[in-house]
């Protein structure tokens, strides 16, 4: 397919594919405070070091008892027994409140609402069976229990049940490590005055954001100009990286530069993919090291980023990338897209609609250089290759590419 002066524009799945044919997990791993490891990703299995709870306790306020004391208790003929402290022997009972640990010789718990204080006695009015009441030991996750697999990206909570089941430091995969690199004659650093002709830097910090959001440590350099020695500099410089991102320079024109320079420098896996807006993005590698070479327009940046960064840097850590979170909702209007490429398509997510799905609104397909036009969008539609766009009142799914995904239901 050739396409914008592209030679060989290739289908999404195809680039994605060569891309991650580069992306072998590394074997960097670290030892990590249990408290520091939040969005890291485990290197190895771990398995429970003490069982939770590690004492049989009380679930409720109340009393101990043998629960065979109790037998035969009613409101009308309540059980009397002695108050005690410490063990509970035949016909006692030692009070003890939610968590505490169960006194030797007690098997279950009356409930305080169940008794009466009477001159140094207990009046019980109603039966327990043995165990009633009782968190016994290891209720909640048993000693040696596997708890997560290697591969588990940590939540909060893993972390708290990391802690309670006796962890205090964890080995995980060393986040991979991103350089990215803008690039461009027109570009100016941030905190200038841009003139006519000049913008500020602001796909670098884009790209860098999202890299850290993704897992990565993202290094953000500083811009590079349209000079085939400078960006082979720049780029060589950073293969002691898992990735270079490249932002600008990725098209055909006389400026653009990148992709010969990476050429030139290694090999390019892929120049022109079937995606709107975006389809300029390139992937290339230099010293071993893979190059994403990103578009200079933001929008396009964007999408060349989530497609092929986001699942690089999860290949890298040896995971799946999780599923974007979707909104399902119905089109408000139709949103238009050609034929062979797949389109991602900015939409804002309004009022629900007569069958209570929230109404889609189209907001662009096209303006790859709008930043506003994605924050002011809730997500992006998709449109697949084999369409050519999506009427009006048609079920659309919203990819939401900034919200933090939730845990996969596979985990």
């Amino acid at each position: 397919m050739s396409d914008g002066g592209f030679h060989d524009v290739m289908a999404l799945s195809d680039a994605r594919q060569r891309l991650l044919e580069r992306c072998q997990p590394h074997s960097r791993r670290d030892q990590m405070a249990v408290e520091d490891a939040d969005g890291h990703v485990l290197a190895e299995a771990v398995r429970a070091a003490r069982a939770v709870p590690h004492y049989d306790r009380a679930a409720m306020d109340g009393f101990a008892v043998r629960a065979a004391d109790t037998f035969g208790a009613s409101e009308r003929s309540p059980v009397t027994l002695s108050l005690a402290d410490g063990r509970v022997e035949d016909g006692e009972a030692v009070q003890v409140h939610t968590g505490s640990a169960m006194p030797t010789g007690a098997d279950a718990v009356v409930m305080v609402e169940q008794t009466e204080r009477r001159e140094g006695t207990l009046l019980v009015s109603d039966a327990v069976a043995a165990e009633e009441n009782v968190a016994p030991t290891g209720e909640d996750v048993a000693r040696d229990a596997r708890l997560f697999a290697a591969g588990h990206r940590l939540s909060p909570s893993d972390l708290a049940l990391l802690r309670t089941t006796g962890h205090d430091t964890v080995s995980v995969v060393d986040p991979p490590r991103v350089s990215v690199v803008p690039t461009g004659e027109e570009v100016v650093p941030a905190g200038s005055d841009p003139a006519p002709g000049e913008v500020v830097e602001t796909n670098g910090l884009l790209v860098s954001t999202l890299a850290e959001r993704w897992g990565a440590t993202a290094t953000h350099r500083d811009v590079v100009t349209d000079d085939e020695t400078a960006l082979r500099r720049a780029i060589e410089a950073d293969t002691d990286h898992d990735v270079i991102v490249t932002t600008g320079g990725s098209s055909v024109g006389e400026r653009d530069l990148v992709a010969d320079v990476v050429e030139t420098a290694g090999s390019v896996l892929v120049h022109g993919v079937a995606i709107h807006p975006g389809h300029p993005v390139g992937v290339g590698v230099v010293d071993e090291t893979v190059v994403v070479i990103c578009p200079g327009y933001p929008v396009s940046c964007l999408v060349a980023a989530v497609q092929f960064l986001r699942p690089a840097i999860a290949a890298l850590e040896g995971v799946e990338p999780r599923p974007h979170p979707t909104t399902r909702g119905r089109l408000g209007a139709k949103i238009r897209s050609r034929p062979g490429r797949r389109t991602f398509a900015r939409v804002r997510v309004t009022d629900r609609s007569a069958d209570d799905l929230p109404t889609v609104e189209p907001i662009r397909t096209g303006g790859a250089g709008v930043l506003s036009s994605v924050t002011t969008a809730d997500g992006w539609v998709v449109v697949p290759e084999s369409r050519e766009g999506i009427p009006a009142e048609e079920r659309v799914a919203v990819q939401e590419w900034e919200r933090v995904p939730t845990r996969p239901r596979s985990e």
